[in-house]
């Protein structure tokens, strides 16, 4: 005989058997108890968690002979050939492959004829959000008004996909995730019928890496006894089949990224990898490994939170002193970021890498939380002594200011523009305003003309509106930051920006020049002392 996968061979027969979904099981019973069966359900909730399971269930249960509180008997003939899928009353129809209108059509000519034994025909489409938009048009009236004889069960991963009208004419019932440690508890009874030995740890980490589905929690348990037929189970060799890390790796590496240990970080790595380890499946756990860490660090009561052993919750509280809260959220957004962006990457490895330097080198981002970490980091070194003391005189004062430069994660803020530099601008104004958006840009190019005041002795860039267009910008603050940080970004220096219309201007008595290149040749050619020779010159 051939060999059953263990979520097919421990299937749920009854109501009593499905696992994590009281509530559900509860309301189904109670229905079927007081004859108070819909004509129509909806399943959703997330893989593995039970829906078709419930649907047979309930398919068997509306069907059965000599239902028992609710459960249906699983010995009568009508039980049995649901159980075998040879029953005419329970169609399984798969929408994934059956998406068509004709398939619905099908359908609406079949609910036509009575069962012929049995009380009930039961429809049970699965994935139903894949049908096209022809076919729940199809559906629509057959699903709101079907013969007293026929039950629509629908199951889906993804109910937002389904039309209202859909939902309308539905019972819904969402499926939870399961908890770990009722996963944790199931898969103990199924060794147990296998004979099958194993450790309390391996089993928890399968129950935890099922993420709530339990029939994921027995393929992966189907994997790992097949590697180890006749031993047991043991929590290294779960993490071998699994090509999952232990927490002591993450231990490792967090305490790496704390001493800012890119090469011992990039030893790791290789470690990891050599081993055949899933780098997806390392970025998902160490994420969830550092989540752990800022909930012990936010709070003290957090062991039912983590669900784990005390040995490992001791641990666990080790490191996180080790680390500050917003250094913990700065490391999860860099991870998490890495998590939506490594299902897309051809070249794992390398943006893993990438992440790794980043979480040693806050340098490399703008944010604010990596800046709060630049400043830690000059402190430490100010507190080590790697700046040394400022000395008497300008010499000493250049000395400090050149140990400042030279302190990784700071960055000198840009020099002032001096009136020379101002020149540069009217070569770029219309790329400048361009940048600045449409209208406002528009304007800028139009209706402003950049202007300086030599005489003055400001340094400091004037745009003057020429007529009542620009009115509205002259006191925008907004506005006025956002022209300045073009500008600085284009001539490398910061820049003071001041608007004003042109009338205020000249009522000011201000004495402003354009600033363009042919005013600036003008001022040095008027500065220049130019002598002419005059003398006759030979022809050669």
């Amino acid at each position: 005989m051939s060999y059953t996968a263990l979520y097919r061979k421990f299937r749920p027969d009854t109501f009593a058997d499905v696992k994590g979904q009281d509530a559900i099981v509860q309301t189904l019973k109670n229905q079927i108890r007081s004859g108070r069966v819909g004509h129509a359900y909806l399943f959703c909730g997330t893989r593995g968690t039970g829906k078709t399971t419930v649907a047979k269930i309930l398919a068997k249960a509306v069907n059965c002979e000599h239902p028992a509180d609710g459960n249906p008997c699983g010995e009568c003939a009508t039980c049995r050939a649901i159980a075998a899928g040879s029953s005419l009353n329970v169609i399984e129809i798969d929408a994934a492959s059956n998406n068509g209108v004709d398939n619905i059509r099908e359908i609406r000519e079949e609910v036509a004829y009575s069962p012929t034994e049995g009380r009930y025909k039961v429809y049970i489409i699965d994935e139903v959000h894949m049908l096209s938009t022809g076919a729940f048009n199809a559906l629509l009236k057959t699903l709101e008004e079907p013969p007293s004889y026929v039950i629509f069960i629908l199951a889906t991963t993804e109910a937002n996909k389904l039309p209202v009208t859909i939902l309308s004419r539905c019972q819904r019932y969402d499926f939870k995730r399961i908890p770990v440690s009722v996963i944790e508890e199931r898969l103990w009874e199924l060794l147990k019928q296998e004979q099958v030995q194993a450790e309390d740890k391996a089993v928890r980490y399968i129950a935890r890496k099922a993420d709530g589905a339990l029939r994921d929690a027995l393929s992966l348990l189907d994997q790992c006894i097949a590697f180890l037929p006749d031993q047991t189970l043991a929590y290294e060799q779960v993490l071998d089949v699994l090509g999952a890390v232990d927490t002591e790796v993450f231990s490792r590496i967090l305490r790496q990224v704390i001493r800012r240990d890119v090469r011992g970080l990039m030893a790791s790595l290789e470690e990891l990898v050599m081993q055949g380890r899933e780098l997806s499946q390392f970025v998902t756990d160490f994420t969830w490994y550092l989540r752990n860490l800022l909930l012990l660090k936010s709070s003290d009561d957090m062991e039912d939170v983590l669900d784990m052993s005390a040995e490992n919750l001791q641990l666990l509280r080790e490191e996180a002193a080790l680390v500050r809260e917003d250094t913990l959220m700065r490391y999860i957004r860099i991870f998490s970021e890495l998590s939506n962006r490594m299902r897309y990457e051809t070249s794992k490895r390398v943006v893993l890498e990438v992440a790794l330097i980043k979480l040693c080198r806050p340098q490399m981002e703008r944010d604010d939380t990596s800046l709060l970490e630049r400043i830690r980091l000059l402190e430490e070194k100010v507190a080590q002594g790697v700046m040394p003391e400022r000395t008497q005189g300008s010499q000493g004062a250049g000395e400090s200011t050149q140990a400042v430069r030279e302190l990784p994660g700071i960055e000198q803020p840009p020099a002032k523009a001096a009136p020379e530099d101002l020149q540069r601008v009217a070569a770029m104004w219309k790329s400048i305003a361009d940048e600045a958006g449409s209208y406002f840009g528009n304007v800028l190019y139009s209706r402003a003309k950049p202007r300086y005041n030599p005489q003055g002795g400001e340094d400091c860039l004037y745009v003057i509106f020429q007529d009542f267009l620009g009115e509205k910008y002259v006191h925008d603050e907004e506005k006025k930051k956002l022209l300045e940080n073009i500008i600085s970004a284009r001539i490398g220096k910061a820049v003071e920006v001041k608007m004003a219309l042109a009338e205020d201007a000249d009522a000011a008595g201000l004495k402003l020049h354009d600033v363009s290149v042919d005013e600036k040749i003008r001022q040095q050619i008027q500065n220049m002392e130019v002598e002419v020779d005059d003398t006759p010159q030979e022809d050669f």
